[in-house]
């Protein structure tokens, strides 16, 4: 099995243009962070999904988040042709989002107030505090088509070993320290691609 999950490795950066990795630094964290961290369980996610500084694969110009749902990919576009590329969750069959949309703003720890079409989907479901036990994680950044929520996030997860599959009701969910990456990079009004 070890030789199939390579070929597809090879396949995918292959047709990613992206096999030159270079490994950055994490983000500094507060204190908020680093406790809040420590308690959620750990989980390593297969390297392929690692952060890591990239040629640019996605044709769109710097300063320009792309997710890439077939890859579970999601890239963050800079300057000289770089970009810093990040393993994601997405939607489970069913309840993927594809479009266009802009970073109206973003939240540490943010409170999740769940739609009532998944609480009722999912009676267990419940709005809840900001925190480590908080489905969003450590950051969010909520996206907006022509002024509206789309009610789909980019966010964290307490769910570390999920990073890579189709989990969720639609949202993008990443590694908290990746989260936290992408937060301290991306300004309001960034665009946002999910194709």
């Amino acid at each position: 099995m070890n030789w199939l999950r390579m070929a597809v490795v090879a396949a995918a950066c292959v047709t990613l243009g992206a096999c030159a990795y270079d490994t950055t630094p994490d983000p500094v964290l507060s204190s908020r962070d680093a406790e809040f961290m420590a308690l959620i369980p750990k989980a390593t996610p297969d390297k392929f999904y690692s952060r890591y500084m990239v040629d640019n694969p996605t044709g769109e110009p710097a300063g320009t988040i792309v997710v890439e749902t077939k890859q579970r990919l999601l890239y963050f576009t800079m300057p000289d042709g770089k970009a810093m590329r990040y393993g994601v969750a997405l939607g489970r069959d069913g309840y993927g989002w594809t479009g266009e949309a802009v970073v109206h703003h973003k939240a540490e720890w943010p409170d999740w107030n769940p739609p009532a079409d998944m609480m009722a989907r999912w009676p267990q479901v419940r709005p809840t505090k900001g925190g480590w036990t908080n489905p969003l994680g450590a950051r969010a950044l909520y996206l907006y088509q022509d002024g509206k929520d789309t009610m789909f996030r980019i966010h964290g997860t307490n769910e570390p070993e999920k990073i890579g599959r189709g989990v969720s009701s639609g949202c993008i969910r990443m590694l908290n320290i990746d989260v936290i990456d992408l937060y301290n990079r991306v300004p309001a009004g960034t665009r946002v691609i999910v194709r």
